[in-house]
C-alpha cells in the first residue's frame, strides 16, 4: 500500500537494467505489468527484477483514462510511435499518481522524458544524460520536404518516404 508521505519512483526497464541500487527510505518503487513482461526467467536482469520485487517493488496497472491521455499527448508531441506499450503504461501510472504523491519517473528513454515534461511529471535519468530540451516531432518527406503532423510513412505528393524530424525545441525548466 502506498503511504502519502512516501516518494514514489516509477521505474522503467532502463532503471532495472542499470543494476543500480535505489534508496528505499521513505520511497516506494512502482512499475507496470508491461515492464515486468520484458524480463524472462534467467539471467542477471531477471534476477535484479526479482530482487526489486522482493524488496517491495509494486506492479500497478494504469487507468484507461490516463492511457488515453498519454496517447493524446504523445501524438501531440510526436512521440506516439516512439513509445512502446510499456512506456505508455509508465507514463499513465505517473499521471494517475502525480496529484496525490511526489512522483518521479526513473528512465533513460528520451521519449518518456519528453512526454513526462509535457505533462509536468518529474523524471530523472539513470545512466544517460537526460533531455535538456523538449521536442515536437513531425514527419517530413525526404523527397519534396513537405511536413506532416500526422504519421504518414509515404508522401502523397511525391511518393518518397518520410522520416521523423524535430519541428520545435524548447529548453526545459529545471524539475
Amino acid at each position: 500500500m502506498i503511504d502519502k508521505k512516501n516518494k514514489i519512483l516509477i521505474i522503467d526497464s532502463s532503471a532495472i537494467l542499470s543494476g543500480k541500487n535505489f534508496s528505499l527510505k521513505d520511497t516506494k518503487l512502482i512499475t507496470t505489468s508491461g515492464i515486468s513482461n520484458e524480463f524472462k526467467p534467467g539471467g542477471r536482469d531477471y534476477n535484479n527484477f526479482q530482487f526489486l520485487i522482493g524488496t517491495g517493488l509494486e506492479i500497478i496497472t494504469p487507468s484507461k483514462n490516463s492511457l488515453d491521455k498519454i496517447n493524446k499527448i504523445s501524438k501531440k508531441t510526436g512521440d506516439i510511435d516512439r513509445l512502446s506499450v510499456a512506456d505508455k503504461e509508465i507514463l499513465a501510472v505517473a499521471l494517475d499518481l502525480k496529484d496525490e504523491y511526489d512522483v518521479i519517473i526513473l528512465t533513460d528513454d528520451y521519449s518518456i522524458q519528453n512526454v513526462a515534461n509535457a505533462l509536468n511529471i518529474s523524471f530523472k535519468s539513470i545512466s544517460q544524460n537526460g533531455i535538456k530540451e523538449s521536442f515536437k516531432w513531425i514527419n517530413r518527406c525526404t523527397g519534396c520536404g513537405k511536413k506532416f503532423k500526422d504519421n504518414i510513412k509515404i508522401c502523397p505528393i511525391c511518393g518518397s518516404a518520410t522520416k521523423k524530424t524535430v519541428s520545435k525545441k524548447k529548453t526545459l525548466k529545471k524539475m
